[in-house]
């Protein structure tokens, strides 16, 4: 199939402008992702300087390669400047126009002017910087988990590598620079169809990633606390049922923790409420840092916060929720130059059955956190499902807790124990009995009253 390059120039200019107005029309539905105003412009740009291309042999030099180039060198910064912009960096307005720059000066000079392989060879490591830096922006910016960030990165490095080798190429396939004959090239035909393909796939791939961004965004807002940051109580429980659904195969000691800020009304009352929401995100910090990356913590609204530590032993819960108290009544003794002195208390359970429903977790570790608050606040206390259970299978029993042990059948007891487990995992609800009797039971405090 013979490939016309000046049909090819023609396909490109059009292309160039329909894909260029059409992202420049998807930011206009979407201002808040400005980058793709950024590559609309560029592709706008890169059409103007194929037209100019187009024109060599019926007009100047100057016009048809020099500023040509000029602007597509700036349209290829201008799809850089965009990726920066994509990752929430400013612009380089110097950089923007260096590579246009540096071609009208360097062209210029008799060397380069005189020599077609050194200007081709400047013009193509340009273009190539301006690619492999795009391509390393988007590369730079891969925490955010957007999956179209992976072809970019690809078809960018691998356009700017074929431009590279624009030289060697040139020197290997049939070139005759002499009047019209330039665009009966081989090289140019192969350049111009790979140009046109790179700017059809990257326009797609580019708009896949802002509508990827919006998503990513609209989930993060539905999942996120907008006022300290972490995980809200719907991907709490999300993320917590997941990860012990994920424990479920090789149980391990976990602990749930309910975290309550102590008079937290007062402070709203005190010192307003704009004092009350830096408290909260102070708290939401110092929590976060003594957590690990595996475990999961979120605020499940007001002044209550909760977490789910894993592979966890009974000791180390408890000297995690002391750091959490210690470092979040040091840290807000005072804020904006006043004594707030906030406090928080905490409840724990403690359970081995990483099968165990989540929100039954919860409970228990309420009942706990509302014997702290009992008990002078400031403060932790601890509750362990298992004595929890223990407890209330006896009490369901009808029998002493001491008899039990001894004087009745083992096989009795542990058919009652996995009917109640049954019941209570499937009903999420608080072990039946009243709670002063399951927290004097179950319950042992770790700070002094304050």
């Amino acid at each position: 199939m013979n490939l016309d390059v000046n049909t090819l120039f023609l396909v490109t200019i059009y292309v160039e402008a329909i894909l260029g107005l059409l992202l420049l029309f998807a930011w206009a539905q979407n201002t808040a992702i400005t980058a793709v105003a950024w590559w609309g412009f560029a592709d706008l740009l890169r059409a103007a300087s194929v037209v100019l291309f187009g024109l060599y042999g019926s007009a100047p030099d100057v016009v048809s390669i020099d500023i040509a180039n000029a602007l597509l060198f700036t349209a290829f910064a201008l799809t850089w400047t965009g990726a920066r912009v994509f990752d929430h960096l400013r612009p380089q307005p110097l950089l923007l126009f260096a590579g246009a720059a540096l071609w009208l000066v360097i062209c210029r000079m008799p060397l380069v002017a005189d020599s077609f392989n050194v200007r081709v060879l400047v013009g193509s490591g340009i273009i190539a910087a301006y690619t492999w830096a795009t391509a390393y922006e988007f590369w730079r910016g891969r925490g955010e988990p957007l999956v179209s960030r992976w072809p970019a990165i690809f078809m960018l490095f691998a356009h700017g590598s074929l431009y590279l080798l624009r030289t060697p190429f040139g020197a290997m396939l049939p070139w005759s620079p002499a009047g019209n004959e330039l665009f009966e090239s081989v090289w140019l035909t192969v350049l111009s169809f790979e140009a046109l393909l790179f700017t059809i796939a990257i326009a797609f791939i580019l708009l896949a990633m802002a509508k990827e961004r919006t998503e990513y965004r609209h989930r993060t807002a539905a999942l996120v606390d907008p006022l300290t940051g972490v995980a809200n109580r719907r991907a709490f429980l999300q993320d917590g049922a997941a990860q012990l659904k994920h424990q479920a195969a090789d149980p391990r000691p976990i602990a749930v923790m309910l975290l309550d800020l102590d008079n937290f009304k007062s402070i709203n009352d005190r010192f307003g409420h704009a004092a009350g929401d830096r408290v909260l995100r102070l708290f939401a910090q110092v929590a976060s840092r003594c957590m690990r990356r595996k475990d999961v913590f979120g605020r499940l609204g007001g002044e209550e916060f909760a977490a789910l530590l894993f592979d966890v032993a009974r000791d180390r819960a408890i000297a995690v929720a002391e750091e959490i108290r210690a470092n979040f009544a040091a840290a807000s003794s005072e804020a904006d130059g006043r004594p707030v002195v906030a406090t928080v208390s905490i409840g724990i359970v403690i359970s081995h059955d990483a099968g165990r429903d989540l929100a039954a977790s919860l409970a228990q570790a309420d009942h706990a956190l509302y014997r702290a608050k009992d008990n002078g606040r400031n403060r932790i206390e601890t509750a362990s499902i298992e004595r929890v259970v223990d407890r209330a299978r006896r009490a369901a029993a009808g029998e002493d807790p001491i008899k039990a042990l001894g004087a009745r059948g083992g096989g009795k007891i542990r058919r009652l124990n996995a009917i109640l487990l049954r019941h209570f995992t499937s009903a999420g609800v608080a072990v039946p009995g009243p709670s002063p009797t399951i927290s004097n039971t179950a319950s042992s405090s770790l700070a002094p009253s304050k």
